[in-house]
């Protein structure tokens, strides 16, 4: 068993996102020394940074392409996670997407083999995969089909291709919700005061990770064996329908009555012209079809490579996290 004292000293980028900020907070329970690097766009990610370093938890502010800040702050550490990225930028053009997904993770390769980093852990998405249906693994055919997931695909070869003692290991991480993910906040509002609406059957299905187990695999990923050069998707317990969800979401805020649904058709085209129209005048649209994903794409994983190489395994189902989400989002004056 690893003691405090072996524990790696970790350095986490995107520290002020959803998954990053609470990945530190639990990293720091557990006893890992952390620092986290950011950069910090708006006032929820200042208030994330607020949080951490009330938590005692050092806090670089530096973005990918800030090599001296960068270089400084991840002098010492042991383990990168690199959460990092762009990703709901629709307004930008897929070179964006590229000079941080691929280019700042190449950056930061060689920045932390240069400062003695023992093992870099990537975190990918499975976006990678695109629009593919039934069980998949990490050895399914990758298909991204949207400038985040090109871009997170063609950083993995980049971390795998790279040289020196520095150990690497890709985590595809799944859809991950939980206390303080503002991204589904808008769908418990919505189940809540009966105004949502599912665009589409609902019968799409999904394989959610609980962000507390996610930063577990995380951690393990830093240390475990067989996580070099490995590439390890970590996802959820459970394979659910879209209505699944949205009735352990009404469960968990008091609202079980029926949802309407919505034609997918009208949606997607009309995604797809506010991307034409306005993603070239860098206007972000309100509508975009990666939002639409949610209720698009079906995924299922297999968690066996996980449990063999990492030992870990998710505990948490949906509808308990479901209903400790609806709690943070009380607590904090947002549901």
């Amino acid at each position: 068993m690893t003691t405090r004292d072996a524990l790696p000293k970790l350095f986490i980028t995107g520290g002020s996102g959803f998954i990053g900020s609470r990945l530190a907070q639990l990293a720091v329970q557990l006893g890992y020394p952390t620092t986290v690097v950011t950069a910090v766009r708006n006032a929820a990610e200042r208030a994330r940074c607020d949080s951490l370093e009330k938590a005692g938890i050092s806090v670089a502010v530096a973005p990918l392409d800030d090599a001296p800040a960068l270089a400084r702050a991840i002098a010492g550490h042991d383990a990168v996670i690199h959460l990092a990225a762009a990703q709901h930028e629709a307004e930008q053009p897929e070179s964006y997407f590229h000079e941080i997904n691929v280019e700042g993770t190449r950056r930061l390769l060689k920045l932390a083999s240069q400062a003695g980093v023992r093992r870099f852990v990537h975190g990918s998405t499975i976006g990678v995969y695109g629009n593919a249906n039934g069980r998949l693994d990490e050895d399914s055919p990758l298909a991204p089909d949207n400038p985040y997931g090109r871009t997170k695909a063609a950083a993995e070869p980049v971390v795998r291709g790279f040289g020196g003692d520095m150990e690497v290991c890709i985590i595809r991480i799944s859809e991950t919700y939980g206390p303080a993910d503002m991204r589904l906040l808008k769908l418990f509002r919505g189940v809540k005061s009966g105004r949502y609406l599912t665009v589409g059957n609902g019968n799409n299905r999904h394989q959610l990770i609980y962000v507390d187990d996610l930063s577990r695999g995380l951690l393990a990923a830093t240390q475990a064996p067989g996580a070099r050069g490995a590439t390890i998707v970590l996802a959820g317990t459970q394979d659910i329908t879209t209505n699944d969800m949205v009735a352990a979401i009404g469960k968990a805020v008091d609202n079980t009555r029926g949802v309407f649904h919505a034609p997918l058709w009208p949606f997607v085209t009309a995604a797809f012209l506010m991307e034409k129209t306005l993603s070239p005048l860098g206007i972000k649209p309100p509508l975009h079809r990666r939002r639409l994903d949610f209720f698009r794409k079906s995924f299922g994983f297999a968690n066996a490579r996980a449990e063999k190489l990492l030992g870990f395994r998710p505990t948490t189902d949906f509808e308990t996290g479901a209903r400790l989400t609806a709690q943070w989002y009380r607590a904090n004056g947002f549901l």
